[in-house]
């Protein structure tokens, strides 16, 4: 029996192992998927030798970018990224090539694409981690301009208390990457001056639980068009299945 996996800490949250071992049982395919979470990602090479039926894995948080130092190969879009979420497993002779692919950017462009109007010229991604990068990466092939916040001092982002209402009329195409507002902390939200939203706002949330977060409540309020990760995360887990199977 072939096997998938998510490498990642924690995984209490993962919705890969319930959406892919559906799959397999409603397109009779022989495989499973399994939960591989990690305390470091030195483990990582222990789990695919004890595992030699692997064929592939997700990689989620922390490991985004340390996996790479792991990898044989990398695709050019996941290099220039800087990030890998997906790894496909192969094997010739005695040899195991793992080759690294981000497929979280063609979630995200696909699922996104269809909201980007006219007006829609400028971006804030929200959080510097792994996902971001995917996330800049994606606007910047729609034609977006970006520009990252974050809560501590970085080169090349400003901080949340530096986003004035000027700021937010431009830059009208926010996007969370940050776990704020995620469930069981549905209460809280990135701090931005939400009463300067308007209906050129688009706001993206890469949070799918809950499906309305208080990020999309007060960019709604203020005739926002809002969007949760759920879509994203779908079309993420069909070119990772893509991406395990290509020759």
């Amino acid at each position: 029996m072939d096997k998938y996996g998510l490498i990642g800490m924690p995984l209490g949250h993962s919705f890969s192992i319930g959406y892919f071992n559906e799959k397999f049982e409603n397109e009779n395919i022989n495989a499973k998927y399994i939960n591989f979470e990690i305390p470091n990602i030195e483990t990582m090479p222990e789990i695919i030798a004890s595992n030699p039926e692997l064929k592939g894995l997700n990689v989620t948080i922390p490991y985004k970018e340390k996996v790479i130092n792991y990898l044989d190969e990398i695709s050019p879009e996941a290099k220039a990224i800087g990030a890998v979420n997906v790894i496909r497993i192969s094997h010739k002779g005695k040899n195991t090539i793992l080759k690294g692919f981000n497929s979280d950017v063609i979630g995200f462009t696909r699922s996104i694409e269809p909201l980007i109007e006219k007006c829609h010229k400028k971006a804030l991604i929200l959080g510097t981690g792994g996902a971001s990068k995917a996330i800049n990466y994606g606007l910047k092939s729609l034609g977006l301009e970006t520009l990252f916040v974050s809560r501590s001092e970085r080169p090349n982002a400003i901080q949340y208390n530096k986003i004035t209402p000027e700021l937010i009329k431009e830059y009208n195409v926010v996007v969370n990457c940050t776990p704020c507002g995620m469930y069981p902390r549905a209460d809280e939200c990135p701090d931005l001056p939400y009463e300067y939203m308007d209906n050129h706002t688009l706001l993206y949330d890469l949070i799918y639980n809950p499906d309305m977060t208080l990020f999309m409540q007060k960019g709604a309020k203020q005739g926002a068009t809002v969007k949760n990760g759920l879509e994203m995360l779908l079309l993420q887990a069909f070119a990772s299945w893509e991406f395990w199977n290509e020759d």
